[in-house]
């Protein structure tokens, strides 16, 4: 019972934890871009960098609530 409430809570923070980061680098990138659009190549490369460093947090997160729920 104990190891399904702790891959549970891992996988809660796993996934809202990126979510919100992402949402938040679009948000601050779409904001830039609108600012000064001669400069949106440089700042997509910039978003998509940090989006995929931000989805690695949750991927890291499934794997460790997968450790938690499978090896005794």
């Amino acid at each position: 019972m104990i190891r399904l409430l702790a891959t549970a809570g891992t996988m809660a923070i796993g996934a809202i934890g990126p979510a919100i980061a992402i949402g938040w680098i679009g948000s601050k990138a779409s904001d830039a871009i609108g600012r000064n659009p001669e400069a949106a190549p440089k700042i997509q490369t910039s978003m998509v960098l940090a989006i995929a460093f931000a989805e690695a947090i949750g991927i890291y997160c499934l794997v460790v609530a997968l450790i938690i729920k499978f090896v005794p």
